[in-house]
C-alpha cells in the first residue's frame, strides 16, 4: 500500500509541476505593452 501512495505523490507533484510550467510559459509569452480591443461593447485599451 505504501508504495502505491508513493506514486500518487509523485504523480501529483508531476502533474502540479506541468500545469506550473504551462502557466509560466503562457505569462511569459504574452506580449507587453497596450492592448486595444473594438467589439459590441465598444472600445477598451488595457496596459499589458
Amino acid at each position: 500500500m505504501k508504495q502505491n501512495q508513493l506514486y500518487l505523490i509523485i504523480g501529483a507533484l508531476a502533474i502540479v509541476a506541468v500545469g506550473l510550467a504551462i502557466y509560466i510559459f503562457r505569462e511569459e509569452s504574452k506580449p507587453s505593452g497596450v492592448e486595444l480591443r473594438i467589439d459590441e461593447t465598444g472600445i477598451s485599451v488595457q496596459e499589458n
